[in-house]
């Protein structure tokens, strides 16, 4: 897979995608990310990619020039994805749907933003992280780099850990717990050093319900409630909901 990510502050996304497991799957050439500073398609001595909006206001805007010449002189793959508040909410399912593409590119604001002309005749659509507002918009593509580079066939080295994820089913992922058994008398459940791992999926599968419907219950009503087999498997851990 190829990502593109077109910023002014390149140095801060090449440092992310660098390290890591995503800094591991570039050199293994497992996926191809490429970053592009948007000053070096500038056409003045300063190297000038922002000015003030029309009509006034507070802030500086990203000037159509820089963007459309950058992206016409890379032929970045789409779709291109301008990373805004008012784009499509990001999640583990938009995450599933980009990691599935040959490629997208993602395009950081800053300031105000960027001009309008960039959103009408220029980007695919929008993404957004969240309903709160950053400086720019790398912060937001390391957030979208991380969730759909872990997706790619090779990068986790389990790929049942990527199966067990929060959201995977629709439900948060249930507690783990590692060595020692015992820590300051706080015991390992019981049912996990059984070596009956049918009861411990069982178990896993009650407390990943139990853990969603404490901390977020909205994804339980996403899903329609508890199915009767569900129910019946909380009660056979002496658990309800």
């Amino acid at each position: 897979m190829r990502i593109d990510v077109i910023t002014i502050f390149p140095e801060l996304v090449e440092g992310f995608a660098s390290a890591s497991l995503l800094g591991k799957a570039r050199r293994d050439g497992r996926i191809d990310v490429r970053v592009h500073d948007l000053r070096s398609a500038a056409n003045d001595p300063h190297r000038s990619v922002d000015d003030s909006p029309y009509g006034g206001g507070a802030g500086m805007v990203l000037k159509p020039e820089p963007i459309f010449a950058t992206v016409e002189q890379v032929d970045p793959p789409r779709p291109l994805l301008y990373l805004s508040p008012a784009g499509r909410r990001f999640d583990q399912a938009y995450a599933v749907e980009l990691a599935a593409l040959d490629g997208f590119t993602l395009l950081c604001g800053r300031y105000e933003g960027v001009d309008e002309r960039v959103r009408e005749h220029l980007v695919d659509g929008e993404l957004s992280i969240g309903d709160y507002v950053l400086a720019g918009g790398e912060v937001a593509a390391a957030v979208v780099l991380e969730a759909v580079g872990r997706l790619l066939p090779g990068v986790v080295g389990n790929q049942e850990s990527i199966d067990d994820d929060s959201f995977s089913h629709g439900l948060l992922e249930y507690p783990h717990y590692t060595r020692p058994a015992d820590f300051r008398e706080w015991m390992v459940p019981e049912v996990l050093t059984s070596g009956d791992h049918a009861r411990v999926a069982d178990w896993r599968r009650a407390q990943a319900l139990l853990r969603t419907a404490a901390h977020r219950p909205d994804l339980l009503e996403q899903r329609g409630g508890l199915s009767p087999d569900e129910t019946a498997l909380l009660t056979r851990f002496g658990l309800e909901i």
